[in-house]
Parts: C-alpha cells; sequence; structure tokens
C-alpha cells in the first residue's frame, strides 16, 4: 500500500475544476431573457448570447474535461 497514487495528478484535477467552470459559465450565459407577464413574447431569448454563445462555452468545458480526463500525469 506504500505506492498507492492517485489516478489524475495536479494538473488533471486542475483542469478537470477549470472545465467544471467554463461549462457553469455556460449555463450562467443561457439564463435570462424571460417575461413577468406570461401573455407578453419577449425576443431577447433568441439573442446571440443564450442561442450562440452559450453552448459554445459549454462544449468547450466538456472538451476541456475530456482532455483532463485523458491527459496523462
Amino acid at each position: 500500500m506504500e505506492n498507492e497514487k492517485m489516478a489524475m495528478g495536479p494538473k488533471g484535477l486542475r483542469l478537470l475544476l477549470a472545465g467544471l467552470l467554463v461549462m457553469v459559465a455556460g449555463f450562467v450565459l443561457m439564463t435570462g431573457g424571460g417575461s413577468k407577464d406570461p401573455q407578453v413574447f419577449n425576443t431577447a431569448m433568441f439573442d446571440f448570447r443564450r442561442l450562440v454563445a452559450a453552448p459554445v462555452v459549454i462544449l468547450a468545458g466538456i472538451v476541456t474535461e475530456v482532455v483532463a480526463i485523458m491527459k496523462k500525469g
């Protein structure tokens, strides 16, 4: 039991945490755009930030997670 090592090193753990933070940022970018009155249609939910930027940021976080998992050392 003296040669027990973690499956992921400190760099991998930092990358894993960074990927998680990037994904959370993407979900935060996706929030909002609602209307207080359900009878009023708000076109703010179809802006660039929610339809393009947020999914790209989330995908970047997922890619970072995969790199962190596959990285050796």
